[in-house]
């Protein structure tokens, strides 16, 4: 299957200041006195969290320093300076590195946010010849590039969607069935709301990010909800459970790994334990050839066309 085209639709960029702002805030705010070794006087505390005097003096930077990065200033600070507040606010590595995006955006004059995605011939190459897993490339802004036939038959066929909808972020808080697919279905919007915000860390003036952002919010309560905790974090391995309406239930372990073309695009290939009930549902699946595929997500399943070989 060939990768998505690019999306007629575009939107007023991210407000980079504001980001940086929020984030800071919300970071400080989850943060109790004692879980950084300081007195905590109870109900005498106005504000959730850490005061903005108590991250500056456990980060080593003036109060006023700090004020003016969490007002969106982050003009002129220094790696060092953002290195000791990503310690005190106790950053893990994913939100570090958004801290970092956000206070010291880096320039992308020679790849434009909006240009077109490709994904490579021969990488495309590879998801056709890996017939007994379900692969698949993701892009910026959670777009669904490339993918083989076990993906179709998994996930649902992506060929049949128009092109703009071939995003997870879409079909998991816009389409019911998706609902369905995922038994920990809260997790998976978790996830993928967590990696549209690393997206606008890293793009702030994707308008085509900002587009899908705000079509989202307005569209989907839960996303705005997510959205509004500003977390972030990378997930590159696990294990996704599914109820498929072919197959049942299929609990599959997944691997992503980013390519490092400059592409920004991942690709994420999903295996059953040998053995499994899983790997026989996944063999089943792959017997079952054009009928899986289009069944995909459908609330009622098909049936095969022939019985699948013993």
């Amino acid at each position: 299957m060939d990768e998505q085209p690019e999306a007629a639709v575009a939107g007023p960029p991210l407000d980079r200041r504001a980001e940086l702002s929020e984030f800071l805030r919300s970071r400080r705010a989850r943060l109790k006195p004692e879980d950084v070794g300081l007195p905590d006087f109870g109900r005498h505390r106005r504000v959730p969290g850490l005061r903005r005097e108590e991250l500056a003096q456990l980060a080593g930077v003036s109060v006023a320093y700090y004020t003016r990065l969490e007002q969106g200033n982050g003009r002129n600070v220094s790696a060092e300076v953002l290195d000791s507040i990503a310690r005190a606010l106790r950053l893990t590595d994913a939100e570090h590195a958004h801290l970092t995006h956000l206070a010291k955006p880096k320039s992308h004059k020679k790849k434009p946010a909006a240009r077109q995605q490709h994904v490579r011939p021969a990488l495309r190459q590879l998801l056709d010849t890996m017939e007994g897993v379900p692969a698949y490339v993701v892009g910026r802004r959670s777009e669904i590039l490339a993918w083989n036939r076990m993906a179709a038959a998994v996930f649902g066929d992506w060929d049949d969607l128009p092109a703009a909808e071939r995003n997870w972020a879409r079909l998991v808080f816009l389409r019911p069935e998706y609902r369905e697919l995922f038994v920990d279905w809260e997790q998976k919007a978790i996830d993928i709301v967590c990696a549209l915000r690393m997206d606008a860390g890293c793009w702030p003036d994707d308008p085509r990010l900002s587009a899908l952002v705000g079509e989202l919010s307005v569209k989907s309560e839960e996303f705005r909800q997510l959205w509004a905790t500003h977390d972030v974090k990378e997930k590159s391995h696990g294990v996704k459970r599914l109820h498929h309406p072919l197959v049942g239930d299929l609990a599959l372990n997944f691997e992503s790994f980013r390519l490092s073309d400059g592409t920004e695009q991942s690709l994420l290939v999903y295996h059953a334990e040998p053995g499994s009930p899983s790997a026989e549902s996944l063999r089943l699946l792959a017997s079952w050839g054009a009928d899986a595929t289009r069944a995909g997500t459908s609330a009622q399943p098909l049936r095969p066309r022939r019985s699948p070989s013993p």
